[in-house]
């Protein structure tokens, strides 16, 4: 079976905004739509958690029944199913995303302070993931505008270039591809010699020259995708937000470090999924191959009452 696209739900309306998109999303790829509770979630949000167990799991399974009906509304012929698990939130979704195509948060949930446009969960799973990961913010039906693109120095995989036109091309949106340069310190000559315009230029140039053969290859692929090229002095960050104030996405690459735990989450995308107003996409670098056995099986999963969506039952030894 192709990897599904995963979505993460905690009852919030972010959350439900973000079973749109991943709804969308599945369909446009042809996929399937997996919808995760994960039961934690209150806990790892900081609610209050003076509720029975039995409180808990009604709750749970409401959460997760509401997102899925919402899903089929939506796609009804998209083939889904929901999962209510006694697991934590952000580490459950980083695991998965090593079978999953993609995986879909919303910006916030309940526990969203007055203030931050990210909740932990969203952070967490961002800045770990081994696949794309799609933070969701407005509305998944009312996101008109380009792709915006961040693209780093040659150094740099091409994986967030080439999942920016990929995207636009099932969207019908068009890619805006931003690289930003800056000269160093040691180059701010004197007015006198006109150095520093010099080496202005020749920065110019090089960040022109590397936009035009980081896109080559995406543009010949997909013809039908307008495209343009920005390149802008200034930090990265800066550049990439103002060049996506109003975009329908934002997409990051990210670096994996093989055997890091920690967040893997570099200054430009960190700043991006903190300030940017519409979604964001984190592309790891590198391809990203769903490994199959790792996935839970089918044996693993029994119905909930009412034949709504499935119940994750823990696997000894798991």
């Amino acid at each position: 079976m192709n990897p599904p696209v995963v979505v993460g739900v905690d009852g919030s309306e972010d959350a439900l905004r973000a079973v749109d998109w991943a709804a969308d999303e599945a369909r446009r790829h042809g996929l399937p739509l997996r919808i995760v509770h994960a039961s934690r979630w209150t806990y790892y949000e900081g609610l209050p958690t003076s509720r029975s167990a039995e409180d808990h799991t009604w709750e749970a399974e409401r959460v997760a029944a509401e997102a899925e009906q919402r899903a089929r509304l939506r796609q009804p012929d998209v083939p889904l199913r929901s999962d209510v698990l006694a697991e934590d939130p952000g580490e459950y979704l980083v695991s998965a995303s090593a079978w999953a195509s993609a995986v879909v948060v919303g910006s916030r949930g309940h526990g969203g302070l007055a203030g931050l446009l990210l909740g932990s969960v969203s952070l967490t799973v961002a800045a770990r993931a081994e696949c794309p990961v799609t933070v969701v913010r407005g509305d998944a039906s009312a996101q008109d505008g380009w792709v915006v693109v961040g693209l780093g120095g040659p150094e740099t995989s091409p994986a967030a270039v080439e999942y920016a036109f990929e995207e636009a091309h099932l969207t019908g949106h068009g890619v805006a591809v931003v690289h930003a340069w800056m000269c160093p310190r040691r180059e701010s000559a004197t007015a006198h010699t006109g150095q520093f315009d010099e080496s202005r230029t020749l920065r110019q140039r090089e960040a022109q020259q590397w936009l035009g053969e980081a896109t080559a290859g995406p543009v010949s692929r997909h013809p039908d995708v307008p495209a343009r090229q920005v390149e802008a002095e200034g930090p990265a960050r800066d550049v990439l937000l103002e060049a996506g104030r109003e975009a329908a996405m934002i997409v990051v690459g990210a670096r994996r470090r093989e055997g890091h735990l920690g967040m893997q989450l570099g200054p430009v995308g960190h700043a991006v999924l903190h300030h940017a107003k519409c979604t964001v996409t984190v592309v790891p670098e590198g391809q990203h191959h769903p490994k199959d056995d790792a996935a839970p099986q089918e044996s693993e999963v029994t119905w909930g009452a009412g034949g709504h969506h499935p119940v994750y039952t823990p696997v000894p030894g798991r």
